[in-house]
């Protein structure tokens, strides 16, 4: 828009310019010219008493090298044959005969053009006897144009100088009408990028002011509506202490056994996941699955996890396979969030396949990735990319589509992803590619394009 206005600005200026100044132009060369010939008439003019009283030779040689032109041998005199004297030409004529006779016949000023340049003013004059003697007084093309040159560089520049200055203030205005919509702009993809604090100022002209005011206001409404969904989220997951309450002292009077301890620690894990989703929603910021500094031994995780999920596989007759985890494998990511994806991945497991079905666990170190495979023998998912989709539970009861979205942020959140593909026992293997220095899978830039890929595949 900026450089817009300045090219109309431009534009109006040099036809403004051009329609003033080349006219100006001409009546400047006019004068020029009607002055020089002015000067030639009044140079004419002084030998006119002199051949009102003789038409000697002699003395009008001397009349007419008396005067400023024909002392410059730019004045003749050219009297007519009188009586039987015959015709007199005094000084150096440059008009044709053709232009002095025919000047005598009409008896007015006539200009007749000379041969190598210049102009010839043939002024006839009146002599004693009644007959017409004609004076020519040669003027030069540099008195004609004397100064239009001069008078075309002046328009010239002051053409320039007026589109140069009206180039600039069209600039200050574009940038005074400009600079106010790219804040706009930058504010916008700042909140687009969750920085929830961008806002702008409400200057500039009236309808930028106005959008500035509806950005500020939105983005205040987006503020609060967050507010309002970690408040809720807080308060929803607070009402869960009273029902866990009751659970725990339930759980406390089943006495000994492997079951009433897996139940215990169930019910505490289930107390330590409210408290974070309480204490996530009160800090108002998002949990990280990757903190600075934060990690956890992959092996001992699933281990821990694996023991839980154990007792139930040996209920349901499961067969159960773990392999890799007999050593430390460190990765970037939060103990209670690893726990998280693979409690989610399992639990897929045991609700989506029949009981019996057998399924594995593989742990596979790399130099720069860590990978977590979770397979199954079941019926297998037959759209792995709806399945990765966040909300889509495809469907099925006690399902609420979230679990591999837990899987997949932590994944991310290391610069790695997930995979869904069949396994080499015939059903679902959920593979999880943890980064460890944020450069495995393409890296920030391979996860944002897997996200747009996402997004576009649930449009």
């Amino acid at each position: 828009m900026r450089w817009a206005l300045v090219k109309v600005c431009l534009a109006v200026t040099a036809m403004v310019v051009v329609a003033f100044a080349v006219p100006l132009g001409l009546v400047v060369q006019e004068m020029a010219s009607d002055r020089a010939f002015s000067n030639a008439e009044r140079q004419a003019a002084t030998i006119g008493p002199t051949l009102s009283i003789t038409t000697d030779p002699v003395q009008l040689r001397k009349a007419v090298e008396s005067t400023q032109m024909g002392a410059a041998r730019r004045m003749a005199v050219h009297v007519p044959a009188i009586g039987d004297s015959p015709p007199v030409d005094i000084g150096e004529g440059r008009a044709g005969a053709h232009a002095v006779a025919e000047t005598r016949r009409i008896g007015r000023a006539t200009t007749a053009s000379v041969p190598g340049g210049g102009s010839a003013l043939l002024q006839p004059t009146a002599l004693g006897s009644g007959d017409i003697a004609v004076v020519e007084v040669f003027v030069p093309e540099s008195e004609v144009s004397n100064g239009v040159t001069t008078a075309w560089l002046v328009l010239a520049g002051v053409g320039a100088a007026l589109i140069v200055g009206s180039v600039g203030v069209a600039d200050r205005l574009g940038a005074r009408l400009v600079r106010p919509a790219e804040r706009l702009a930058d504010a916008a993809h700042q909140l687009g990028e969750g920085r929830l604090g961008a806002r702008v100022p409400e200057d500039g002209p009236k309808e930028l002011r106005s959008a500035a005011a509806a950005f500020n206001a939105m983005a205040d409404q987006v503020v609060e509506l967050l507010a309002n969904e970690r408040e809720l989220a807080a308060d929803l997951s607070h009402r869960l202490r009273t029902p866990l309450t009751v659970l725990r002292l339930n759980a406390a009077s089943l006495g000994d056994g492997p079951a009433a301890e897996q139940t215990r620690e169930a019910v505490e894990q289930l107390e330590r996941e409210v408290d974070t989703i309480i204490r996530t929603a009160r800090e108002q910021r998002p949990p990280a699955a990757a903190v600075a500094g934060a990690g956890c031994d992959a092996s001992e995780v699933i281990r821990d996890r694996m023991s839980f999920w154990s007792a139930l596989a040996e209920d349901e007759g499961r067969e159960v396979r773990l392999a890799g985890v007999d050593r430390t494998v460190r990765i970037p990511v939060a103990r209670p969030e690893l726990a998280a994806a693979l409690d989610a991945m399992l639990g897929n497991v045991f609700r989506h396949t029949p009981e019996g079905t057998p399924f594995a666990v593989d742990v596979h170190d790399a130099s720069d990735a860590v990978i977590v495979l979770v397979s199954d023998a079941g019926p297998g998912i037959a759209d792995p990319d709806a399945a990765l989709r966040r909300g889509n539970d495809g469907g099925r009861d006690g399902s609420t589509g979230l679990g591999l979205d837990i899987v997949r942020r932590v994944a991310e959140s290391t610069g790695g992803d997930v995979r869904l593909g069949r396994s080499v026992l015939g059903g679902t293997e959920v593979r999880v590619w943890i980064g460890l220095d944020g450069r495995t899978r393409g890296g920030a830039g391979g996860v944002r394009a897997r996200r747009g890929r996402r997004k576009r595949r649930s449009n």
